[in-house]
């Protein structure tokens, strides 16, 4: 008889464990995403901090766990990146600069080649962000990236030259925050 309770209670936390990802300053990210066809798992996520103020949350999404950042830089396979906003600080002129500021980090000051991309993909950003926003960034092989925001498609920029670009600027030698990239690699 207790066994039998000790099973269903142990199932149903497993089955609670399984739908939930990791939960960092109140928000949950996702343990599992979709991009295109592939099922990507929750590698690792963390918070994006400023000046000791809490930007975002931001997690990476793989076929296959990794902490290799240049092997994820490098793959041309499915994967994502979500941001979660959760500072009202956050405005589209200072997303603009820092995403700018994170492809000559992340390229070593050569965006030349992408530059038609990168502005494609700003563009997401010139719309009002709010708090709760959330973006999300699907690399498909073939296809490009896909761009969404809360969850309606943006824009799609093609190219594995600009997927590594953007993967880079979070898992880069010179990323964003090297605490954000720790934990988006698991570590």
């Amino acid at each position: 008889m207790y066994k039998k309770i000790f099973i269903a209670v142990l199932a149903v936390l497993m089955m609670a464990t399984a739908s939930y990802g990791i939960e960092m300053a109140g928000i949950t990210m996702p343990d599992s995403v979709k991009a295109g066809d592939a099922s990507l798992a929750l590698n690792g996520a963390g918070i994006r901090t400023k000046f000791f103020m809490d930007m975002y949350v931001g997690g990476l999404f793989l076929k296959q766990k990794s902490s290799d950042a240049a092997a994820i830089i490098n793959a041309d396979e499915s994967m994502a990146v979500r941001l979660h906003i959760i500072s009202g600080l956050i405005t589209s002129e200072k997303m603009e600069d820092a995403v700018r500021e994170g492809f000559e980090k992340s390229t070593n000051e050569n965006t030349a080649p992408i530059q038609q991309e990168i502005e494609n993909f700003i563009n997401v950003f010139k719309e009002k962000i709010n708090v709760n926003d959330i973006y999300e960034f699907f690399y498909i092989p073939g296809k490009g990236l896909e761009v969404y925001k809360n969850g309606a498609p943006a824009s799609v920029v093609p190219g594995i030259a600009f997927k590594k670009a953007l993967f880079g600027i979070w898992l880069c030698d010179s990323p964003a925050q090297k605490s954000l990239k720790e934990a988006m690699l698991g570590k």
